[in-house]
């Protein structure tokens, strides 16, 4: 599996779709029914967050087109462009430099640098406040300059600079997989046409890049729209917060209308994103084979390059460990609801396990659908269950809240609702990394079993999970690690007195205990840290 397979689905384009002459009847019937049943529960958030919008009839009109629910839409829109072109700009060199270049210990500064992604943002936000804000961190050192009082960085600068080192490593996995797939006979060609080194990274270089880009930029924008952590302890007044405040104050029908406009600007996203891939083909075009890069020397520029990227590792991942640190190491002040550490690792590694389980097993029926089927409705029924990369988490958790007190009261509150809200959530990302495993094994395969005796279902459980369980492994990771980080559905669908590190986190940053946000900080960095190394093991041995 290459690392551009842990994209989510729906954010890239998958390779050619075969085997569909091997698909016995009797699995693409067992996997369609499953499937239907697995799309019918993932599709409950859109239509109960339709209703919830449609029942606020005219008021719902008139609070969407008010010019503070405007400025809101203009507040997001903004916070998803900056952070975007930020994420892209420290991202892009930072894949060329790890993959293209002989920069020292370019493995060791990669693995570094995309650690960040493993801080949730709400973490990296408050560790920020503490190091950049008045009185924080860099003023103390600015003191004997002069410098009093820096002015706050909560807000609008807070949220992009939060954002942008939280989503970078996304425009980095993709753009660097692409920079180590490149065909070296093109540069080749440009080189001999008299084009310098800058001269042959725009004009044939970058636009090779473009749909890794693309996707990269769009999975940055969808965090940023999405977030409610960075945006809630920076204080922005961005789409997520406004829709928690609402649910907070239980006005239902405005927070669906919220939700439902957050939607819309998500499919918008999605629909600029797919035009961009159709445009001109971005392969290698003509016959031969492909031949490797070449590593280029740095030369003079190795000491920027160095700054650069330590720059990079020391914003993204160095100050909040050392804000963390240094909490952990003053610790004075202590929240008076004290949960022990081995329930906090008990209760969100085995949340987070059941549901990378749960979201596996819905994941393996429409990845083969997905795959191997050559009909339109299965295609069309496995690009229904991404409605998980379009619905924020505190979009999902809002539809499931009305869901359960419509219709399931018993279920409200409780963990089989809040499992169902972390697998809707992050069942494409299941979905992705399966579906991608099983487009490398061969279906001839299965027809050699078939014909030594298996059956269809024998066969594909016997031979093509096992081939596929790095793909199916690596999906667990990557829902286990995102999981582990989720926020806003945790907060409105927990259980009551259930805690994660998560919970407890923004409890203690809520009430102004932050030496306590240390111990549970670190260990939450140090457990999704495990996920991510086994991501990336997965990448390196396929």
């Amino acid at each position: 599996m290459q690392l551009s397979s842990l994209i989510p689905p729906g954010m890239r384009v998958n390779g050619r779709r075969g085997g569909a002459a091997s698909w016995h009847f009797g699995n693409r019937q067992l996997a369609q029914v499953v499937s239907l049943g697995v799309v019918a529960v993932v599709m409950i958030p859109v239509v109960y967050l339709a209703g919830g919008a449609l029942a606020a009839g005219q008021e719902g009109i008139d609070y969407l087109l008010r010019t503070r629910t405007l400025m809101i839409v203009g507040n997001s829109i903004a916070l998803a462009l900056a952070t975007t072109i930020l994420a892209t700009l420290i991202g892009l060199p930072f894949a060329w430099l790890t993959s293209r270049t002989d920069l020292p210990a370019g493995r060791i500064i990669l693995a570094l640098g995309l650690a960040a992604m493993v801080i949730p943002s709400y973490l990296t936000a408050v560790t920020y406040t503490e190091a950049f804000g008045p009185k924080g961190i860099l003023q103390s050192l600015l003191e004997p300059l002069g410098v009093e009082r820096l002015p706050g960085i909560k807000g609008f600068a807070g949220a992009v600079l939060t954002i942008t080192f939280v989503t970078f490593p996304y425009v980095v996995l993709p753009a660097r997989a692409a920079l180590l797939h490149s065909d070296r006979s093109l540069e080749e060609a440009g080189q001999s046409l008299g084009l310098g080194r800058w001269q042959v990274f725009r004009q044939i270089t970058l636009p090779q890049l473009r749909p890794a880009l693309s996707a990269g930029m769009l999975m940055t924008a969808l965090y940023a729209l999405s977030d409610f952590g960075a945006v809630a302890v920076m204080r922005f007044n961005a789409f997520t917060r406004a829709i928690f405040i609402q649910t907070e104050s239980f006005r239902m029908d405005k927070a669906s209308v919220l939700g439902l406009a957050l939607v819309a600007m998500t499919l918008l996203l999605l629909f600029l994103q797919s035009r961009l891939q159709r445009e001109g083909p971005h392969y290698r075009i003509g016959v031969g084979a492909s031949r490797e890069l070449a590593t280029q020397a740095l030369g003079k520029w190795t000491v920027p390059a160095l700054l650069f990227c330590g720059a990079v590792i020391a914003v993204g991942v160095g100050i909040p460990l050392l804000v963390l640190f240094k909490w952990l190491a003053g610790h004075t002040l202590t929240n008076p609801i004290q949960v022990p550490l081995w329930e906090l690792v008990s209760n969100t590694v085995s949340v987070s396990a059941v549901a990378a389980v749960v979201a596996a097993v819905a994941a393996f029926p429409l990845a083969l659908l997905a795959l191997r089927s050559a009909s339109r409705f299965d295609r069309w029924l496995a690009h229904l269950a991404y409605a998980g990369n379009v619905l924020p988490g505190i979009v999902i958790a809002l539809a499931l809240v009305y869901f359960a007190t419509q219709h399931a009261l018993s279920l409200y509150q409780t963990f089989p609702l809040l499992i169902l809200g972390y697998s809707i959530r992050y069942l494409p990302f299941s979905i992705g990394a399966t579906e991608s495993a099983f487009a490398q094994i061969n279906p001839r395969f299965e027809e050699a079993a078939r014909s030594l005796g298996l059956t269809a279902r024998a066969a594909l459980f016997r031979i093509t999970v096992p081939l596929a369980r790095g793909g199916i492994l690596a999906g667990l990771a990557l829902v286990f690690l995102n999981v582990m980080k989720e926020l806003p559905t945790t907060l409105i669908l927990r259980p009551i007195g259930f805690r994660t590190f998560a919970t407890r986190i923004w409890s203690d940053y809520d009430e102004a205990f932050l030496s306590s946000i240390a111990l549970p900080g670190l260990a939450l960095i140090a457990v999704s840290a495990v996920a991510l190394t086994i991501i990336l093991r997965r990448e390196k041995a396929a």
